[in-house]
């Protein structure tokens, strides 16, 4: 859900604004190295890195920010040999060096990762999530209240993306194309929105409207696209991409247009954690000034998502 900048218009932006708890069944974790706490001769833990002394004590205590995601978005997070891979954990193990402290990855659905952090099973949730107002006031694509929002801390930047099968058999151009045919897509995210928002658009216009079928991960959605049951399906930029490189040694999709309607993704916080929040922002800009940042993007192919500096509830 590659994805998924100021971040984008609401018919552009990716993963939905969670309300369900965390599924953990077959959970995969993956520890960031980065704690460099030590005791000094009192008992008292003390840690050299350089922001250690911004977190909270109940984080310097524990030496673990635990990190909720959706292992399912290559490059951005995914599993392989039973790790959770890709730009987040990387990213994760550079701010790691910065904070002095542990990120604990567990790998669940992505639906409730809002609710699992507010409800503190998580520290943070980082898995290519698209920073937007909805999210950040807990409000549903017609504005109504769900639920507490979170804080986003911004880290990476990305558009969207439509992939067809190899050779764009239905000559897909772009999402208006998709009028009267059948597209698929993670449920739940907000490029189901999207798709709906179109299918409108195109019963307004005297058309058919998207047969949109939606599937509980993004892996089935690139099944149906696969074998042929949809013509199309939306997801991440840089997702999107590496889907149509990597599956079947590119054989299988290829990726119509560029990216468009870029916005942010961002680690996201209970909004109560605003000294976690400023610490996780300062470590981004100094990943960003020191390099680390920038190599990480490059040895994913996901430089193209890159930023100059973090923000806080960034996205439009």
């Amino acid at each position: 859900m590659t994805a998924r900048t100021t971040r984008r218009t609401k018919a552009a932006q990716s993963r939905i604004a969670a309300v369900g708890a965390i599924a953990v069944a077959g959970a995969l974790v993956l520890t960031g190295c980065g704690d460099q706490t030590k005791k000094d001769s009192s008992g008292t833990a003390t840690n050299s890195a350089p922001l250690f002394s911004k977190l909270p004590k109940s984080i310097q205590d524990a030496g673990v920010i635990k990190v909720g995601t959706n292992a399912e978005y290559a490059p951005m997070e995914s599993t392989e040999g039973g790790k959770i891979v890709g730009v987040d954990p990387d990213l994760a193990d550079a701010l790691a060096k910065q904070l002095g402290v542990k990120f604990e990855f567990t790998s669940g659905s992505f639906d409730g990762l809002i609710t699992a952090v507010n409800s503190g099973r998580y520290d943070i949730g980082m898995s290519s999530i698209t920073d937007n107002k909805q999210r950040q006031e807990g409000l549903d694509d017609k504005g109504k209240k769900l639920g507490e929002g979170v804080d986003f801390v911004d880290y990476f930047t990305a558009g969207t993306a439509i992939y067809v099968k190899k050779g764009n058999p239905e000559g897909i151009k772009g999402i208006e194309d998709l009028c009267g045919k059948t597209a698929a897509v993670q449920q739940g995210t907000t490029y189901e929105t999207a798709l709906k928002d179109q299918s409108k658009k195109c019963t307004d216009a005297g058309k058919k409207a998207i047969n949109i079928e939606s599937f509980q991960n993004d892996t089935e959605a690139q099944t149906r696209v696969k074998s042929g049951g949809a013509v199309a399906g939306i997801n991440d930029y840089p997702v999107a991409v590496d889907l149509s490189n990597k599956a079947d040694g590119g054989k299988a999709f290829e990726v119509i247009n560029k990216q468009y309607d870029a916005g942010p993704f961002g680690i996201i916080l209970n909004k109560k954690n605003t000294q976690l929040r400023d610490a996780l922002k300062e470590a981004v800009d100094a990943i960003i000034k020191d390099g680390s940042y920038q190599k990480v993007l490059e040895k994913w192919g996901a430089q193209s998502g890159a930023i100059s500096q973090s923000a806080i509830n960034g996205g439009k």
